[in-house]
């Protein structure tokens, strides 16, 4: 009877290790099939731009470059306007990042604190604006009467504030910051800016490093404001603008699209293109390296209360 059962628990034990082989099987080829999807257009991209013309022309690049050169890298780093772009989307980042962390940190705060009084309610009218808005015109007529228009202001204000990292921020606070470390503060006499100050900051460096993140890349990406709201002020237009003035310009004549880029020399735009596209996406890949250690934690922390 004993030896029965043996053999019948080795029997379960196998079944189930079979079953666990499958599955992590199973999750490995997802996860590898989507990482693949992600990182071999980029392959493709770079492969471009470091191949000859003729060769693009040809339909014949894919993973690896034919016909080495660096022409187009060349031709984009002696184009002055988009080293000025750059410049302006480094410096629109930065300054739109700090803002948007510093208004999301001052407004997380008081909310994740249970003695605000009518905090359901404020947080109720932030939450609001993550579904309804005003819109495009609306949106446009503002900046236009707060006289911000061709101006740097007019690419760092208007988004600066999320309530979507809000949410994660207030949320991150009220699960990870105990309640009777902030009271212990208190009663040492410290006040609520020595507490977020020598408290919550220094123990929330996971959500922060997310965030900050968060803000960076999306500032980065993001082109459809500056091409609202900079039209005269050509060396305000930030790079990923400049990107989709030589996107629009790939698919008309080539005599059309020297006049918005130098590209007089090269026959083929895909390949400026392709470049150009390198060259504004990088800067944001090496950011990730370091923050990737408290990306994961930072998001887990943020989304365990709603």
């Amino acid at each position: 009877m004993a030896e029965q059962l043996k053999i019948k628990r080795k029997k379960v034990w196998n079944k189930s290790r079979v079953g666990t082989l499958i599955a992590n099987i199973l999750i490995y080829t997802f996860v590898a099939v989507v990482s693949l999807s992600c990182v071999l257009p980029y392959i493709h991209v770079i492969a471009k731009s470091l191949s000859s013309e003729s060769f693009v022309i040809a339909k014949k690049v894919f993973l690896l470059p034919k016909g080495f050169t660096t022409e187009a890298y060349i031709k984009v780093f002696h184009d002055n306007s988009f080293i000025v772009s750059f410049f302006v989307t480094v410096i629109m980042t930065v300054l739109f990042t700090l803002l948007g962390m510093i208004i999301t940190l001052c407004a997380a705060y008081p909310l994740s604190r249970k003695e605000l009084r009518g905090r359901r309610i404020i947080n109720f009218f932030f939450i609001f604006t993550m579904y309804f808005a005003g819109g495009m015109i609306p949106d446009y007529i503002l900046i236009n009467k707060l006289g911000m228009l061709e101006k740097m202001s007019a690419l760092v204000l208007p988004l600066a504030f999320s309530a979507y990292n809000l949410v994660i921020m207030k949320n991150s606070l009220e699960s990870s910051i105990p309640d009777s470390l902030v009271e212990s503060a208190v009663i040492d006499g410290a006040n609520h800016y020595t507490i977020l100050g020598k408290i919550i900051i220094p123990l929330s460096k996971p959500i922060l490093a997310t965030l900050t993140l968060f803000y960076a890349v999306g500032r980065w990406n993001t082109y459809s404001d500056a091409m609202f709201y900079i039209k005269q002020n050509v060396s305000l237009r930030p790079l990923q603008l400049k990107l989709y003035y030589l996107i629009v310009a790939a698919t008309e004549s080539i005599q059309g699209s020297v006049n918005d880029v130098n590209m007089s020399t090269i026959t083929d735009p895909e390949i400026l293109k392709a470049a150009c596209i390198v060259f504004a996406t990088i800067p944001i890949i090496c950011v990730y390296p370091f923050v990737q250690k408290y990306f994961v934690q930072g998001t887990m922390i943020g989304a365990v209360k709603g």
